[in-house]
């Protein structure tokens, strides 16, 4: 009995010791496990703590209903199967590599297909105009009164019914008149949309590499997406490839900053809400069963204190006019290159309470120790500028890095008892240099310990993904435990409406109508095998 308890304590010690949480904080007493446990019986004790375990992780304490049981059983077979495999070659575990390089392996995989079937629930976090596919952006440069121009080594694209004479602006269909200019010109035009490479590992070998790449590709597109009528059509076409992923509902970041027309006439932040919201009633219309979308304002981080003034006034006059509409307010770009929230801070105290934040807070490394002050400025901003609505749980951290949350458990537990949405974003934080191997992902202690967290896909045509589902997957094998299953998979879906921007009627008719694609899907999984 003694060696048994001594064995079973070491391994709770360890796990208070690497989580530096205590016991209690799991839910878990140990005199009360101990108790519990019959004496003598190591197997038995082994079980109980293992189903305490399992109990406390992401979805923990959902029951399964006989079908999805059966679900479960097909699904768990296919993923044990893949781990299995991965392990007994050695070198083929997908989460282990740099997602750019095994994008046709996962989408070969079985788990993938049927995450892919998966009703998800929402997207809480993606740019606007990194959403839709690098296939449908690249057909785009085929539209009328396209011009080109080489700058630097810099491709420029936009359209105009006359060029400027700032740079030497060439039509690019006339370009492509040539096959031999027109192939090198397509070829240029893909390298400058994506970070997709052949040895991503080499080529973003340091977190601002990968982010002069990123940066590099916004600049890219960034004419081209914001002429007016390419502006509508991929607000349409963001919504399309979401919804076709199983995704019934979006909150979408935006800049705002100003879109054109032929003529060389722009429109500012108003107008662009109303086109964005004009489309989505429209997608909605052509797609009852697509809940929605709604804006959240994200301006860039790099900015005064008077720019940033400017954008809280443009907020406030944003949400008056569209309240439904508009979900909030953040501030993006490289944290590590930006200003801290701290600095804004008591402008931000200025806004209404109503209008929530949606910080991109802890994308830190361990050279910028200080971006711990953006997860303590946005924590303190919540207790701050609480709406004055009941039940509010409108505050999201974005995807967070190994050097933040997770090793702050004052701050992380403030975060859980404030239900404070966790978004997490796997790939990019892969992709931009956060994390190498998905399974040291800092997440992984979120998921263990049920914190309120949602996945979602930032900016997935940069890198070759497409939906939510690639991020899913690699949340699901990779960050999550072996033993995790359709449990963690249905509370992720549910956190995500839970955690949106929609009042609580809309997130009770939002779960209503996942649960009727829910049933579906697991049915349709339980009966994979007949």
């Amino acid at each position: 009995m003694a060696r048994a308890i001594l064995f079973t304590l070491a391994i709770l010690i360890c796990c208070q010791t690497i989580l530096a949480q205590p016991l209690e904080s799991f839910g878990l007493s140990l005199s009360r496990f101990l108790h519990r446990t019959p004496q003598n019986k190591y197997w038995e004790m082994r079980k109980q703590m293992m189903s305490e375990e399992k109990q406390q992780s992401l979805g923990g304490k959902l029951e399964l209903n006989f079908i999805e049981t059966k679900a479960n059983e097909i699904l768990m077979r296919a993923k044990l199967r893949e781990i299995h495999d991965g392990f007994m070659t050695g070198d083929s575990f997908l989460p282990s590599y740099n997602f750019m390089e095994v994008i046709p392996e996962i989408e070969k995989s079985e788990v993938f297909k049927i995450l892919r079937d998966m009703p998800k629930g929402a997207v809480l976090h993606a740019h606007s105009t990194a959403i839709a596919s690098l296939e449908y952006r690249f057909n785009l440069t085929y539209r009328e009164n396209l011009y080109v121009c080489d700058e630097n080594s810099n491709l420029r694209l936009k359209f105009f019914d006359v060029p400027g004479n700032d740079c030497n602006w060439k039509l690019l269909s006339k370009v492509r008149e040539n096959p031999i200019r027109a192939d090198a010109i397509n070829e240029k035009i893909k390298r400058s949309m994506t970070m997709v490479t052949e040895n991503p590992n080499s080529a973003y070998n340091t977190v601002d590499k990968a982010w002069e790449k990123f940066d590099s590709v916004f600049k890219a597109w960034r004419f081209l997406v914001s002429y007016r009528p390419v502006f509508e059509d991929l607000h349409y076409r963001n919504l399309q490839e979401l919804y076709e992923d199983n995704v019934m509902y979006a909150e979408i970041r935006s800049t705002l900053t100003s879109i054109y027309d032929l003529d060389g006439k722009t429109y500012g932040s108003y107008k662009m809400v109303q086109i964005l919201k004009n489309v989505t009633d429209r997608f909605v219309k052509d797609h009852p069963d697509f809940i929605g979308a709604k804006i959240i304002y994200a301006p860039g981080r790099r900015a005064n204190q008077e720019k940033v003034e400017n954008y809280l006034t443009t907020l406030t006059q944003l949400k008056l006019f569209y309240p439904d509409f508009i979900a909030g307010f953040d501030l993006v770009g490289q944290e590590d290159k930006g200003k801290f929230l701290r600095e804004f801070a008591n402008k931000l105290d200025t806004v209404e309470p109503e209008i929530p934040f949606f910080f991109h807070a802890g994308d830190e490394m361990v050279r910028n120790v200080d971006r711990l002050e953006s997860l303590r400025c946005f924590l303190a901003q919540h207790q701050t500028h609480q709406p004055r609505r009941t039940g509010f749980k409108h505050r999201h951290l974005r995807h967070f890095f190994r050097y933040a949350l997770t090793k702050h458990p004052f701050l992380w537990k403030l975060v859980q008892q404030l239900g404070i949405a966790v978004e997490v974003c796997p790939i990019s934080n892969q992709v931009l240099g956060l994390v190498e191997d998905m399974r040291n992902h800092p997440a992984a202690s979120l998921f263990a310990l049920d914190s309120p967290v949602v996945i979602s896909n930032d900016d997935p045509a940069v890198w070759g993904a497409k939906g939510l589902s690639y991020d899913f997957y690699e949340a699901f094998m990779g960050i999550m435990s072996a033993d995790s299953d359709l449990r963690s998979l249905k509370q992720l879906a549910i956190n995500s409406l839970t955690y949106s921007s929609l009042s609580k009627q809309q997130q009770r008719s939002a779960l209503g109508k996942w649960k009727v694609k829910w049933d579906a899907f697991v049915a349709k999984l339980a009966n994979y095998d007949n």
